[in-house]
């Protein structure tokens, strides 16, 4: 028989819950501003990993820039994979940037590096 203890039942709900706090913190929009911004400036750094892709994004004027992508699969299917992109190249970000004025961290829902687009949220694009 099979036994599982009742400090075994706390610890796998408080796992549980700090899961599931962390993804709702993490995930949406609400920490964003409505209105959407347009940066411009060269990939430092690339990350493709959950819970979603970022970029770090230097900007001629305002320092770098974090930028979030979508979850893994949504970035996926906008056609922004491993290997599209590399540190040195030039982006331009449409997103919606963070509420907080002090930091400098954008939800991005399009790239557009070269002559390639990457309508990462394309039902959130507010400009074509």
């Amino acid at each position: 028989m099979f036994r599982i203890s009742a400090r075994q039942v706390v610890a796998a709900a408080m796992l549980s819950m700090a899961f599931a706090t962390g993804a709702i913190a993490h995930h949406g929009w609400s920490w964003a501003e409505a209105d959407q911004i347009e940066l411009r400036g060269t990939i430092e750094k690339i990350s493709m990993g959950g819970p979603h892709p970022t970029l770090d994004v230097a900007t001629a004027d305002d320092g770098v820039w974090l930028v979030e992508l979508g979850n893994p699969r949504q970035t996926e299917r906008s056609g922004f994979v491993e290997g599209v992109a590399k540190p040195g190249d030039q982006v331009v970000v449409l997103g919606n940037r963070s509420q907080d004025p002090k930091e400098k961290r954008l939800k991005a829902v399009r790239l557009t590096i070269g002559e390639k687009r990457y309508d990462i949220y394309p039902d959130r694009i507010k400009t074509n």
